[in-house]
C-alpha cells in the first residue's frame, strides 16, 4: 500500500456539540486524517475560525445553511476549498449509533471510514 499524504478533515455543524462533534470523534483515531469540528452558531462548542479554514483540506457541513453561514462570514478563506453538504438533519443525541451510521453511509465516497470494533 502507498502511503499517502495525511489529510486535515473540517467537520462543521451550528453548536459544535452533536454532528460535527460525533464525525470528528468517528475519526479520532485514523492514520489517514487529522479531524477537528467546530460549529457556525455564537454559542458553539468552538467556534469557527479563519485558521480552521486554512488548515483544512476539506470541509464537511452538516446542512446548506451552515455553508452558507461559513461562505458569509469567511468569503476568502472559503473561495477554493472543498466543501460538501452531507444533509444530515440536526434529530441526534451525541455519538448515537442511527448518527454514525449514517455519517459511515455519506462520508464513505469521500473518506476511509474507520473501523470500530463494538
Amino acid at each position: 500500500m502507498i502511503n499517502q499524504p495525511i489529510k486535515n478533515i473540517l467537520f462543521i455543524c451550528a453548536q459544535n456539540r452533536i454532528r460535527s462533534y460525533t464525525a470528528e470523534k468517528m475519526f479520532t483515531d485514523s492514520n489517514f486524517y487529522q479531524v477537528r469540528s467546530r460549529g457556525v452558531a455564537s454559542d458553539a462548542k468552538v467556534l469557527l475560525s479563519e485558521n480552521d479554514l486554512d488548515w483544512a483540506d476539506i470541509v464537511f457541513v452538516m446542512e446548506k445553511n451552515h455553508r452558507n453561514r461559513m461562505i458569509k462570514r469567511f468569503r476568502e478563506k472559503a473561495r477554493n476549498k472543498r466543501i460538501i453538504c452531507l444533509y444530515i438533519e440536526d434529530i441526534y443525541e451525541p455519538m448515537e449509533e442511527t448518527l454514525i451510521a449514517e455519517l459511515r453511509f455519506k462520508l464513505s465516497p469521500y473518506l476511509e471510514i474507520p473501523k470500530h470494533d463494538d
